[in-house]
């Protein structure tokens, strides 16, 4: 989506008409016309006062295509203060599930990194069907992931030995299978909530 689809788009969620998001803004409805045909685009302080009034942030709007927010959070824990029960098969998920608990859903991930050309060329042709970058690539990786949902959002969730990060997705994970930066998540079968 780009920008002005955007900001049409949250605009009608907040439920407002161009008019009255000119006269909160203190601009002509033109200009948010402008702004949503993409023939123009808010100065810093209507684009700051425009994700306000319309309960989105300043990432959603300008984002470029990136699945993650800029806002990310991470806090320290323990995950001996977590115990396995219930849907939760390992403290990990027991941890994710308390960050959450607002969540409707909590699906926990399946990581594999994707691989350079020169990576697929050496899998192929020295080590045919072996893995091994793959197989490297999980033996050092000791994270666990998730995607939580709330009722109108999802978020991204990492939980390791010491910190548990999380960012709001900017798009919605549709499907079972999305990507992240140099990473290729499908959901686990099976999920917390």
């Amino acid at each position: 989506m780009t920008f002005g689809e955007k900001l049409r788009d949250a605009r009608q969620k907040a439920g407002l008409s161009q008019e009255q998001l000119s006269e909160k803004l203190h601009v002509s409805r033109s200009a948010v016309a402008k702004w949503e045909t993409n023939k123009g685009m808010p100065d810093i302080e209507n684009l700051k006062a425009a994700s306000q009034l319309l309960g989105v942030s300043i990432d959603y709007l300008l984002d470029d295509g990136e699945m993650l927010s800029f806002s990310s959070f991470k806090e320290a824990i323990d995950l001996g203060d977590y115990e396995k029960g219930g849907k939760c098969r390992s403290r990990q998920d027991a941890a994710a599930k308390a960050k959450f608990p607002q969540a409707v859903q909590i699906y926990p991930l399946i990581r594999k990194k994707k691989l350079s050309k020169f990576e697929k060329l050496l899998e192929w042709t020295v080590m045919p069907g072996f893995g091994s970058f793959e197989a490297a690539d999980q033996l050092n990786d000791v994270c666990s992931y998730y995607l939580a949902e709330t009722d109108s959002k999802q978020f991204f969730v990492t939980v390791s030995k010491d910190f548990i990060e999380y960012s709001e997705l900017s798009k919605k994970v549709e499907g079972k299978r999305f990507e992240i930066g140099n990473n290729r998540f499908s959901k686990a079968g099976y999920d917390l909530i």
